[in-house]
């Protein structure tokens, strides 16, 4: 399922809600989160999971193409935990 499944699955489900408000939700939730995990905040939705961020340190690499050394800058990438409520219903 992909955004524009969502917003049409969701205006489904709500016959009283026009799909083009139902965009705005899902562009929100999505915004939201994003604001959060930038200023590196941790985003729980219970039952489902966390959206956290993690710091992977500068480190050097290899070009897979010529075997020469590059050097990678640490960054900051964000990763999903499943919640315990998630599990189990895809584990059922």
């Amino acid at each position: 399922m992909n955004k524009s499944d969502l917003i049409i699955k969701i205006a489904n489900l709500n016959p009283s809600l026009y799909q083009k408000d139902a965009n705005k939700i899902i562009n929100v939730f999505f915004q939201t989160i994003s604001k959060a995990l930038s200023k590196n905040e941790r985003v729980e939705l219970r039952g489902f999971g966390i959206f956290d961020v993690k710091k992977r340190e500068a480190r050097i690499a290899r070009n897979p193409k010529n075997g020469s050394a590059v050097a990678v800058p640490a960054k900051n990438v964000p990763y999903f935990r499943m919640g315990k409520g998630m599990k189990d219903r895809l584990n059922k």
